[in-house]
């Protein structure tokens, strides 16, 4: 079963300047954590966004693509990165997503990825 892990980080809630970076003592811990994904053989993709004020949005609601730099002021909750697993079970996924080193009031929502079989 394939699960995507999705952060939400707390950090990009708030207006982020461009040209941002992390910590650099947390994108070690994060690193150590992928080591352990990778490690434990779950470990499929992994990719960490840049926040939203240095992104764009092309919308739709007039029939046209219109666009929109960021950074966005009506966004709650922001990607951060996500990562793509594949694990046994939802319940798997969980206490991967339990060993991540997260800042407090971040959020990783996990989401099953549909297969072929599914349909």
């Amino acid at each position: 079963m394939r699960f995507m892990m999705i952060m939400i980080p707390d950090v990009y809630r708030r207006p982020v300047s461009p040209g941002f970076t992390p910590d650099p003592e947390a994108v070690r811990k994060m690193g150590e954590f992928n080591a352990e994904l990778q490690k434990a053989g779950a470990l499929l993709a992994l990719d960490g966004l840049t926040p939203p004020a240095m992104g764009a949005r092309v919308t739709y609601s007039t029939g046209k693509p219109v666009v929109t730099d960021g950074p966005f002021t009506e966004s709650k909750e922001v990607v951060g990165g996500y990562w793509m697993i594949r694990v046994g079970s939802r319940d798997e996924a969980i206490e991967w997503a339990k060993r991540c080193p997260a800042d407090a009031h971040d959020v990783i929502e996990i989401r099953q990825v549909f297969e072929p079989e599914d349909f």
